[in-house]
This record gives structure tokens, sequence and C-alpha cells, in this order.
């Protein structure tokens, strides 16, 4: 047997016994973890959890009574009583029976389940298939019958340009076929063509 042979024998042996006693030296060495130690969360934290049920990363889908597809998610949801569910980090997507879809964000907002309504505020971004990119501090929808409220200023992007106004309405018309965006109460459109035919 050459030297390169016994080498290689001796290597089959030698490497799995290092092996094993480095595996062995992480349980020697390892600290011991104390059972008692406190929970990392802070004292506001866990006093909110106990005082209501919370959940994360809810989803909640659903139809509405003219066919309108709905999906609701949140980073968490909380109740803390009542039948409003105070939720974090909300997003909203609504497939309308016409095709268009609506996508709505906020920071924070709650939610009446057993009225099918919701409130959203903080950073509210409202974005429709159709072009439009709104903003707004609060929005109020009605998931039951299809309308989503600005009752504040509103500032965007639409498909003629900038545009800002005092309050937004979206609603479906009478036949539910449509949907109308409404703008009143001081609208001001800054109309740009050239961002049209790019």
């Amino acid at each position: 047997m050459d030297g390169y042979s016994k080498l290689v024998a001796w290597l089959k042996v030698l490497l799995p016994l290092a092996a094993l006693g480095l595996l062995s030296t992480l349980f020697l060495l390892s600290r011991n973890i104390d059972p008692v130690a406190s929970i990392p969360f802070a004292e506001t934290e866990i006093q909110e959890r106990l005082q209501g049920q919370q959940v994360t990363a809810p989803f909640f889908s659903g139809t509405s009574t003219s066919g309108d597809r709905i999906s609701v998610s949140a980073g968490t949801m909380a109740t803390a009583g009542g039948q409003n569910n105070a939720a974090t980090d909300l997003a909203a997507h609504i497939d309308l029976s016409n095709g268009t879809r609506v996508v709505l964000f906020s920071d924070r907002g709650e939610f009446d389940m057993t009225a099918g309504a919701s409130s959203l505020e903080g950073n509210v971004v409202i974005t429709t298939s159709t072009g439009y990119k709104l903003n707004s501090e609060e929005l109020l929808t009605d998931f039951d019958q299809m309308s989503v409220e600005s009752p504040g200023p509103v500032t965007g992007t639409g498909l003629s340009g900038n545009l800002e106004a005092g309050q937004m309405r979206l609603e479906k018309t009478e036949d539910g076929e449509n949907t109308h965006l409404i703008f009143t109460n001081g609208v001001k459109l800054i109309y740009r063509p050239e961002e049209l035919e790019e």
C-alpha cells in the first residue's frame, strides 16, 4: 500500500472523529437558557394583548350584494370590545363586477364586521385600474353597497394630470354596471396632456 492510500485510510477515520468532537463541544460549551427569563415584550404590548383578542396577518374575502369581489388583509387585527376590529397595515382589493379594480392601502383602520363597513386612516392610498392614484388621510367604505368616500381632502394623479379635491366618492350607478369617481368641494385639476402621450 502506497503512502497516498495510507493517508486516505487515516483521514477516513480522523475526519469523522474530528467532526464528532466539534459537535460535542457545541453542547458542552453552550450557554444555559433560563426558562423563567422575561418574555421580550414591552409592558404596554402585553397589556394590549390581555385586553382583547389579536390576530396576526388576518385575511378576509367575500362578495358584495352586487357581485363585487372583496379581499382584505392586515398586519394585525385586534378586538378590544364591541363589534369594531382595529387593524394595522391594511390592504383591500376590490374587483368590481364591471371589471374595474380598486386597491386601498392604509396605516390603520377599523372594521365593523356586522355592518360590512370600514374606516381607514393614515396615509391612505387609492389606486384604480382606470389610471387613478389618490392619497387621503381618511376613507370610509361600505362593502355591502360598494361605496368608498373620502370626507377630507384628496390629492393625486388621474387620466388627465394632477388633481386636488376637498372630497371624493366612488359609487356605482343605479343599474350597477358602471362605477364613477366623483370629486367635489373645490376641485383643482392641472391638465398635463404630455403625460398622456408618453
